[in-house]
């Protein structure tokens, strides 16, 4: 998606957005154009996130539906390429839900912080700010990634060793790289 910088360019959303349920929580702060759809946003948020895009999702605000309409769902999904943040979400404190993963159910709230004018020269989306890992892929939601902490930080667990296995080697809970995730979001401009 292109950067907007000039003094036609929409304003800037500053969204914090937390991984529900999350303890210590897991949590991104970033800066997105007014005018993203919910489909650039879903891309943006497995970026900052970490999430592989390996699943369905889909955003909920108040008592709307958006993702990719499907006829075999039973509830109306609206479909996310023809919503805008500003429609969804107009003003500071406005608040939608980004579901990703209807099986593990990785529920993340997103707030409004603040709107303001773009900044000359800077490049859009970016995130500013960020604490913890995004737990792996597939480990049973938010109570199966807690299982798996406890599994990975205990050497006499039973499933230690293959927890481990199974995420590669090693997985650091605390671990985010705020400019990591920004080269990464560049390559979707």
């Amino acid at each position: 998606m292109p950067a907007r910088t000039s003094a036609a360019s929409p304003a800037i959303y500053q969204l914090k957005v937390t991984l529900y349920d999350s303890k210590p929580p897991i949590w991104r702060r970033i800066q997105v154009p007014a005018t993203v759809t919910l489909g650039q946003l879903h891309r943006i948020l497995q970026v900052v996130m970490g999430w592989t895009d390996s699943h369905l999702h889909q955003f909920i605000v108040g008592d709307s539906y958006y993702g990719i309409p499907d006829p075999d769902w039973a509830r109306e999904v609206k479909h996310e390429q023809r919503a805008r943040l500003n429609q969804v979400a107009p003003q500071e404190k406005a608040k939608l839900i980004y579901e990703y993963d209807f099986g593990d159910d990785w529920l993340h709230d997103i707030v409004v912080e603040k709107i303001f004018p773009p900044e000359a020269g800077k490049h859009y989306p970016v995130c500013v700010k960020g604490k913890r890992a995004c737990p792996p892929e597939d480990c049973g939601g938010i109570w199966g990634y807690a299982s798996f902490l406890e599994a990975i930080s205990d050497p006499s667990h039973p499933e230690h060793a293959e927890m481990l296995e199974w995420v590669g080697g090693a997985f650091d809970p605390e671990a985010f790289d705020v400019e990591e995730v920004n080269r990464q979001l560049a390559l979707l401009r």
